[in-house]
């Protein structure tokens, strides 16, 4: 199975950027889509961001549009969330996780992913 761990995250102040990086181990396929999830305190788990392992599709939360990037390296098993401008409502719990299958495009709902991470906190103040 794949494991994944997740690190950048931290208290930052209203429009800091941040990034986080997945790093996984374990056996990686190319053909699987990562995808970011966050769970803000006392909310359900939503959707972020997620991309293809061919790089060629992304898929975003209409809210961190134009600030958040999703990238990847297959050569380092590694997926990064570039976080910018960031607002207090981006505090949450942050959950890299990896589709294993043959999406045409990376999923957006949780059910589809078959691996997770523990999560990185990310705390922004106003």
């Amino acid at each position: 199975q794949v494991q994944l761990v997740e690190s950048g995250g931290g208290l930052v102040q209203a429009g800091d950027s941040l990034r986080l990086s997945c790093a996984a181990s374990g056996r990686t396929f190319s053909s699987y889509a990562m995808g970011w999830f966050r769970q803000p305190p006392g909310k359900e788990r939503e959707f972020v961001a997620a991309i293809s392992w061919s790089g060629d599709r992304t898929n975003y939360l209409d809210s961190v549009k134009g600030r958040f990037t999703i990238s990847r390296d297959n050569a380092k098993n590694t997926v990064w969330l570039q976080m910018n401008g960031l607002k207090p409502e981006d505090t949450a719990v942050y959950y890299c996780a990896a589709d294993r299958g043959l999406p045409v495009v990376p999923a957006t709902r949780a059910v589809f992913y078959d691996y997770w991470g523990q999560g990185t906190q990310v705390t922004v103040s106003s």
